[in-house]
C-alpha cells in the first residue's frame, strides 16, 4: 500500500510512471524525495506542481549533504528557485560551503534569486548567437552545432530556462533556414559538405551577402564572430586609417611638420602596414596576450604588412632571461613569425638624446619629488616644474653619471594626460645592470615615454593597444609632436579575460611561492606556456580569439567556449586510443583463438582513410570499473548480470559468468564468456578495454578556483589564494592506456575514447608516459 501511495506522490510530481517505479527500487532517493514532497507540501499548503515537482526530484537525486535538503526545499517550494540553473548552482553552493550557518544574501546572490529573465532576453540573446553564426549556419544548415547557440545564449542569460532557450533557438533557425531537405538529412560528411548541400548554401549567402558580409560596426567590433581573424581585420573591415592618413584620424594632431614627416614616412614604408607587439619581458604571456598576438600579427598579416616583436625591455630589475625565450616562442607557436625582434634597450641612446632636446625645448625638467608624492591623479604641480633648462640639463647629466640615488631624481615631461595625471615621468635612476647594455645606463625611460618613440623609430603604422591605455593617447601624440617626429596612430582594443583565472604575473607568483601551482607552465593557469602543456592547439587558441572578435569593449569569457575551440581542432586531429583510469580486471575463459589477436582501430573513426593503429586482444583484459555494476540502478546499460555488453573495435560480445572478490568483499576480477556481436542478439552498449597495455600516469585537471572573478572582492572577501579549488589536479598513478602510443612524444594529443582528450606531458620519461588530460569529451562525462 504505502509503495502505492508512493508512486501516486511520485507520478503527481511530474515524473512517468516509469520513472516512478525506478525510484522507488532506490530506497534512499524514495525517501530523500518523499520527504521533500512532504516539507513542499507544507509551505504551499496546496499540490505542488510538476514544474516544482521536477525540481525536487533533481533535488532530492542529487543533493548529498541531507542537513541542507529542508534549506533548498523552502527555495523551490516559494519559486525562488525555480529553474534548472538555479538548482544546480544551489546544489553548488551547498556543496562548497558545507559550514553552518549559510549567508542566504550570499547563496540567493550566486543562484539567481529574484533574477526574472523576460522571453523577449531570450529572444534577444538567441538573435545575437545567430547572427554571429549567420554564415556558418547558412553553409552547414541543420548540420550546424546548434548546442552552440544555446551555450552562447546561456552565457548571456545564466538563470533563463533551457527548454526556452532551446525553443526559441529551434524557432529561429527554422525561420532562417526554413524546414529541413533532403540534404539536411544526409549523414555529415567530417571534411566538407556535399554539392548539393554547398550549392542550396551558397545560394543562400548570395541572397543574404548584403546584410551579412559586412556586418561591422563603426566603433571596429564585428558582429560576425565566426569569420576567420584575418576576414575581420582585411582592408576596410576595421575602420583605420590607411598607411599615411594618420592625419584623417579623430583626435590625431596636426603640427606644421606633419605632411612632411608623412611623406618621409612612406618614402621609408612604400605604404606598407607596420604593427608591433610590444610585451614586458617580465613575465609568461597568457590568454589575454593571445588576442593582442593575433590582432598585432593578423592586422599585419591580413593586410600585406609586416609586424615587429619588440620587447619593452626598460625595467631591468624584473627582467629575466627565461622570459625573453618563452614569449618568442608562443609567438611561434601560435603561427607567427616577427619581421625583426627589436628591444627598446636598442633605441636607448636616441631616447636619451630626445630627451635632452625635450629639456631644450622647455618641454622637460628634472624633479625631486619621491614617488608617493608623484602617485594618484590632479596633484600639485612640482616646486621644480619652472626650472631654468640649463639647470635641468646639468642636473639630468648628473642622473645619467649616476650622481643621484634611486628615487631621489626624476625627469618629468610638461604635459597633463587624460586621466588627469601631470608630469608623466620620462626617465628614473635604477643602479639594476641590463641582460643587454651591461652597466652602461643608470638611468631607464619609462613606458609612457618610450613607447611612443619607438614606435615612431620603427615607422609603425598602427599602434595597436589595449583599452586602458586610451588614457595616454594624447601624450602618445603630444610627445611625438613635441620632438617633431613621425607620428603613428594608436588605436585601442578590448582586452580579453576569462573567468575562474587569475592572469596577473605577482599573483601567480604567490601561486607558485604557495604551492598551488607548480610554475608558470601549471596546467591549470591560463598562461599560454600552461595551455600548451595542457594541449590545447595553438589553432583552437588562434580560433577562439576569432569567435571573440575584434572589441572595443573588454570582454570576460566563459572557459567553456575556448574549450569547445580546443575540441572543435581535437577532433580533427588528435588520433583515438584507448585508456583505462580505474581498471578491472576481466579474463575471457573461451577466449577464441590460442594467441592474441591483432586488432585494428580507426585513428579516426569519422575518416578511416587516416589510417589505422593495431592493438592487441588477449584473454586478459581490462574495463573501467565503474563500466560494470553487481547491482545496477535503472538505465544502466553495461556490463551486469544478464547483460552483455560489447568490446569496441573487436566485433565480440562478452558476457558476465562469474565475480571474483578480495577478502574485503571488493570486486577484484571479472570470468566472462564472449561470442561474436553477430552472432546474437545487439548489446545495449560498447565499452572501451585495453590489454596488453602500458602503464601511464594520467593528470586529471578541473578549475583551478571555485568563484567565477576569484580577485573579486565581494565575490570572495578571503582573497584569491581563499577560493583555491583543492580537488583540481587528480593523479592517476597507474592508468592503463592502449600500446599505440608507446612512440608518443612530449606534447602529442590523443583522444581516449569515452574519456576525453589528452597530451603527453614532458615530464613523460623512458618507461612512462604521462598524459594530461586537455578536456572532457563534448558528450555529458554522466551518460550511459
Amino acid at each position: 500500500m504505502a509503495a502505492l501511495d508512493s508512486l501516486s506522490l511520485f507520478t503527481s510530481l511530474g515524473l512517468s510512471e516509469q520513472k516512478a517505479r525506478e525510484t522507488l527500487k532506490n530506497s534512499a532517493l524514495s525517501a530523500q524525495l518523499r520527504e521533500a514532497a512532504t516539507q513542499a507540501q507544507q509551505t504551499l499548503g496546496s499540490t505542488i506542481d510538476k514544474a516544482t515537482g521536477i525540481l525536487l526530484y533533481g533535488l532530492a537525486s542529487r543533493l548529498r549533504d541531507t542537513r541542507r535538503l529542508s534549506f533548498l526545499v523552502s527555495y523551490i517550494a516559494s519559486k525562488k528557485i525555480h529553474t534548472e540553473p538555479q538548482l544546480s548552482a544551489a546544489l553548488e553552493y551547498v556543496r562548497s560551503h558545507p559550514l553552518d550557518p549559510i549567508d542566504t544574501v550570499d547563496f540567493e546572490r550566486e543562484c539567481g534569486v529574484g533574477v526574472i529573465v523576460t522571453p523577449e532576453q531570450i529572444e534577444e540573446a538567441v538573435e545575437a548567437a545567430i547572427n554571429r553564426h549567420r554564415p556558418q549556419l547558412l553553409v552547414e544548415r541543420y548540420h550546424f552545432n546548434m548546442g552552440l547557440l544555446m551555450g552562447e545564449a546561456r552565457a548571456v542569460l545564466k538563470w533563463a530556462d533551457g527548454k526556452m532557450i532551446k525553443n526559441e533557438v529551434d524557432m529561429q533557425v527554422l525561420h532562417l533556414l526554413g524546414p529541413k531537405m533532403e540534404a539536411d538529412l544526409e549523414k555529415k560528411d567530417p571534411k566538407t559538405l556535399s554539392k548539393r548541400k554547398f550549392d542550396v548554401a551558397k545560394a543562400r549567402l548570395e541572397e543574404t551577402d548584403r546584410r551579412t558580409a559586412k556586418d561591422v560596426m563603426e566603433n571596429g567590433e564585428t558582429a560576425d564572430q565566426t569569420l576567420s581573424l584575418i576576414e575581420q581585420l582585411r582592408g576596410e573591415a576595421l575602420k583605420f586609417h590607411k598607411p599615411g592618413e594618420n592625419y584623417k584620424t579623430p583626435g590625431y594632431v596636426v603640427t606644421p611638420h606633419t605632411m612632411n614627416l608623412l611623406k618621409q614616412h612612406l618614402e621609408i614604408t612604400g605604404g606598407q602596414v607596420r604593427t608591433r607587439f610590444p610585451p614586458e619581458p617580465n613575465g609568461i604571456l597568457h590568454i589575454g596576450h593571445a588576442k593582442a598576438i593575433n590582432f598585432n600579427f593578423g592586422y599585419a598579416k591580413a593586410n600585406n604588412g609586416i609586424c615587429f616583436l619588440r620587447f619593452d625591455d626598460t625595467n631591468p630589475e624584473k627582467e629575466e632571461a627565461k622570459f625573453f625565450t618563452a614569449i618568442c616562442d608562443m609567438v611561434a607557436w601560435l603561427g607567427y613569425t616577427p619581421y625583426k625582434v627589436t628591444y627598446a634597450s636598442d633605441y636607448f641612446d636616441q631616447l636619451y638624446a630626445w630627451a635632452v632636446e625635450l629639456i631644450r625645448r622647455g618641454l622637460a625638467y628634472v624633479c625631486h619629488q619621491r614617488g608617493e608624492e608623484l602617485k594618484g591623479h590632479n596633484t600639485l604641480p612640482s616646486p621644480w616644474r619652472d626650472r631654468p633648462m640649463e639647470e635641468s640639463l646639468l642636473l639630468f647629466e648628473a642622473m645619467r653619471k649616476g650622481k643621484f640615488s634611486e628615487g631621489e631624481a626624476t625627469l618629468r615631461m610638461k604635459l597633463v594626460m587624460e586621466d588627469g595625471k601631470m608630469d608623466p615621468v620620462a626617465y628614473r635612476v635604477k643602479y639594476t645592470p641590463h641582460h643587454r647594455t651591461g652597466d652602461k645606463w643608470c638611468i631607464y625611460p619609462t613606458y609612457d615615454y618610450t613607447h611612443c618613440l619607438c614606435d615612431s623609430i620603427e615607422q609603425i603604422t598602427h599602434s595597436l593597444c589595449t583599452k586602458e591605455f586610451q588614457a595616454r593617447r594624447s601624450s602618445y601624440f603630444w610627445l611625438c609632436n613635441a620632438l617633431d617626429v613621425y607620428c603613428p596612430v594608436q588605436w585601442e582594443y578590448g582586452r580579453l579575460n576569462l573567468h575562474y583565472a587569475v592572469v596577473s604575473k605577482r599573483k601567480i607568483l604567490q601561486l607558485v611561492a604557495t604551492g598551488a601551482v607548480r610554475d608558470w607552465d601549471d596546467p591549470r593557469l591560463f598562461t599560454l606556456t600552461a595551455l600548451r602543456r595542457r594541449g590545447f592547439p595553438p589553432e583552437a587558441i588562434n580560433n577562439f580569439c576569432a569567435r571573440v572578435g575584434v572589441t572595443v569593449a573588454q570582454t570576460t569569457m566563459e572557459p567553456h567556449l575556448l574549450e569547445a575551440c580546443v575540441r572543435d581542432v581535437l577532433n580533427d586531429t588528435a588520433p583515438r586510443a584507448m585508456a583505462v583510469l580505474e581498471s578491472l580486471r576481466v579474463i575471457i575463459t573461451n577466449f577464441p583463438a590460442a594467441k592474441s589477436l591483432d586488432i585494428q582501430v580507426p585513428n579516426f573513426p569519422a575518416d578511416e582513410t587516416k589510417g589505422f593503429h593495431q592493438v592487441p586482444f588477449a584473454p586478459i583484459v581490462f574495463i573501467e570499473r565503474t563500466d560494470f555494476k553487481e547491482e545496477p540502478e535503472p538505465g544502466f546499460k553495461r556490463l551486469a548480470w544478464g547483460q552483455p555488453v560489447g568490446l569496441r573495435h573487436t566485433g565480440y560480445v562478452i558476457e558476465l559468468q562469474h565475480v571474483v572478490k578480495g577478502p574485503s568483499g571488493c570486486v577484484e576480477s571479472l570470468e566472462v564468456t564472449c561470442r561474436r556481436a553477430d552472432a546474437g542478439e545487439k548489446p545495449k552498449a560498447f565499452i572501451h578495454w585495453v590489454s596488453q597495455p602500458l602503464m601511464c600516469e594520467v593528470r586529471l585537471y578541473e578549475r583551478l578556483f571555485q568563484h567565477k572573478n576569484p580577485e573579486d572582492p565581494t565575490e570572495v572577501p578571503g582573497g584569491f589564494l581563499s577560493d583555491l579549488n583543492l580537488a583540481s589536479l587528480h593523479v592517476v598513478d597507474a592508468a592503463l592506456v592502449d600500446c599505440s602510443v608507446a612512440l608518443a612524444k612530449p606534447f602529442d594529443k590523443f583522444q581516449f575514447e569515452r574519456l576525453g582528450y589528452f597530451s603527453v606531458d614532458p615530464d613523460s620519461h623512458q618507461g612512462k608516459l604521462v598524459f594530461n588530460r586537455t578536456v572532457t569529451l563534448k558528450e555529458d562525462p554522466g551518460k550511459v
